[in-house]
């Protein structure tokens, strides 16, 4: 293998570690996002989990980079709670900092 395929494989490895560390950091902030949004609705213990779940799945199966907010958005104002599409953005923009904090420690 010469000097060239070496540096092309290990750009290729770092771009498939960096890909995998990206896809590991937003999960994590959509199920953190899941939880705060279900505390936000009363919903506690598995049904809290399942709501979190729904929402890690939801943002994989997104087509845009504002759904999930959109959705979380949506669930909060159907249960009553009066908030606005900044706070949830807000507050997703927090958890992507924690949820990056955390994956990165691990």
């Amino acid at each position: 293998m010469t000097t060239f395929d070496e540096r092309e494989q290990a750009f290729e490895n770092k771009f498939q570690h960096d890909q995998d560390l990206l896809f590991r950091i937003r999960a994590r902030r959509d199920r953190l996002a899941g939880l705060w949004a279900a505390d936000l609705m009363g919903l506690h213990g598995a049904d809290a989990d399942a709501y979190a779940r729904q929402m890690v799945d939801a943002d994989f199966a997104a087509t845009g980079p504002h759904e999930i907010r959109t959705r979380i958005a949506d669930d909060l104002h159907a249960k009553g709670i009066d908030i606005s599409d900044h706070r949830v953005e807000k507050e997703l923009e927090r958890l992507l900092s924690l949820a990056h904090q955390q994956v990165v420690r691990e």
